[in-house]
Parts: structure tokens; sequence; C-alpha cells
């Protein structure tokens, strides 16, 4: 199993996209067992993996996530984003949003324009729900969020790494 390094993520962000895409196959062959046969304690090994991972990990040393791809903004966040600008939700989406083939609001473009030159997110305190939760690796039913998660291990070296412990902890 491929493991990265989390203490020094600068070097390894380049290598996430190789390594993702050398464990793709095992890693949707093993997804797909688990839909078919998900342990009872999955949600339990989950929270514990994403939360050893997480102590070790900072994020601000990468946002990969912030510079590659872009959040969904529920109609709660544009509200609750757009009164911290004290602009009108209309206004915020027509600076910041577009709706994409989903019909969802995204950003206009990336990397966020909510990101600062040192990996800070302007918004933090109000930022969207996705933001919030991803890379989802702790979301309860983890099984039902396997496409996602397929995606976010090639963007976050945190999730690449708990689905290779995952992998080892709960075979199939």
């Amino acid at each position: 199993m491929a493991q990265l390094e989390t203490l020094n993520l600068k070097p390894k962000i380049d290598e996430l996209g190789k390594l993702a895409k050398d464990t793709h196959n095992e890693t949707k062959k093993y997804f797909d067992k688990l839909k078919k046969k998900t342990p009872k304690n999955l949600d339990y090994v989950m929270q514990d993996l994403h939360d050893a991972e997480f102590k070790k990990t900072d994020c601000l040393e990468c946002a990969n996530c912030c510079k590659t791809t872009g959040p969904l903004f529920t109609s709660a966040d544009i509200e609750r984003i757009s009164k911290s600008f004290r602009q009108k939700p209309q206004q915020f989406i027509d600076q910041y949003l577009r709706i994409d083939e989903d019909n969802d609001y995204v950003l206009k473009s990336v990397p966020c324009a909510f990101l600062d030159s040192d990996n800070k997110c302007f918004i933090y305190d109000v930022r969207p729900k996705a933001c919030r939760e991803f890379p989802h690796t702790d979301r309860k039913k983890f099984q039902q969020i396997s496409d996602l998660t397929l995606k976010n291990v090639a963007i976050c070296p945190a999730a690449f790494n708990i689905v290779e412990k995952m992998k080892e902890k709960l075979p199939l």
C-alpha cells in the first residue's frame, strides 16, 4: 500500500496524482466490494482513521483542494457568505459563482477566489459546507460516497492516506 509522508507535503503533492492513478483500479474494486458487504463498524473505523490523519496533517501546508477544485455552494452558504460581505445573495452569485452542468452553484474559476497567498481562507468562518466537510472521510455511511472519495484521493494527501489505511485495516 502506498502512503504519503504527511509531515512533509510540499514535494509530495506533485506525486499525488500519479499515486492516486496507480492505486485507482485497486481502490475502485475495494469500494465496489465495500458497497456490497459493508462492515458494521465502518463509520467508527473511518472516524478513527480520519482523526488520526488530521492530527498530523496541516491543511495550510497544502491547500490543493482550494487550488484545484471548487466546492458546491448551497443556498444557505450563499446567504451566509453574502451576508458577511454585506451583499445581496444575487450580487455574490454574479461576482463569484456560476451554475455547472448539474445545475449547482460553483466557483467561476479556480484557484478559489477566497484563498490567500499563505493558503489561508478569507472566508474561513463562513466557508461553504462542502469546504468545512472536505475531504468527507469522516462522513457517516462512508460507502455511499465512494465515487467522490475516488476523486478526492487524487486531490488530498490526507484522503489518500486515510483510504490506504482503510484498505489495510478493513481487508475485504
